[in-house]
């Protein structure tokens, strides 16, 4: 084989390993592909201050970009509805909105941005890194705003076809990881399920 045989060769398999390379375009696309995405969470707080993590778990439900109900079950109950219009919570007989201010507000919605994969969301308080494939993919967010800077070191995300797990690190050294299993792509949701996230 000639030189400039082996060459274009080279070219075209790089150019063709590039123009299959799973990038974050793609990552966004998948995981803002479900209608719905529902499961259960575990949530273990480290706090430098504490021996032990605090732990909760419960359930959830994704409409990726819409909506995210989340039903803490243990250490006690409590339901919270995150959407584009306020973080809310389940008094028992109505939804009622919480006036945490805007700090709060962004975080939640960053919390929906990192579970719905909405990349452009994301990107605009983080410098993001993704490796990995498609069935085994890794995200390192690194704040570079002045709010996500005051609150967070990093944050890293891993998943395949879902979020599997997000880690939080603290500026004051504390850490949350959440885990997410027996997660289900567009499952049938209860009819109340669907009014706390259309309401």
């Amino acid at each position: 084989m000639k030189l400039w045989q082996w060459l274009f060769g080279l070219c075209w398999l790089m150019a063709s390993l590039g123009a299959h390379a799973f990038g974050l375009a793609d990552l966004s696309q998948r995981l803002q592909q479900p209608q719905a995405v529902a499961g259960d969470f575990t949530q273990e707080r480290y706090l430098a201050s504490l021996g032990k993590p605090l732990r909760t778990e419960g359930e959830f439900v994704l409409q990726p970009k819409r909506a995210l109900l989340w039903q803490m079950q243990k250490p006690f109950a409590q339901q919270l509805r995150v959407r584009a219009d306020g973080v809310w919570q389940w008094t028992g007989k109505a939804w009622q909105r919480q006036s945490g201010g805007g700090g709060q507000q962004r975080q939640m919605q960053l919390f929906l941005d990192l579970l719905g994969g909405n990349a452009q969301g994301l990107q605009q308080h983080f410098e993001v890194r993704l490796s990995g494939t498609e069935q085994a993919w890794q995200l390192v967010l690194t704040p570079k705003t002045a709010l996500m800077q005051q609150i967070f070191t990093r944050i890293d995300i891993a998943g395949d076809n879902v979020v599997r797990q997000i880690t939080l690190q603290e500026k004051q050294g504390d850490k949350t990881v959440m885990r997410f299993s027996r997660v289900r792509i567009n499952p049938a949701l209860a009819a109340d399920t669907r009014r706390a996230l259309a309401d």
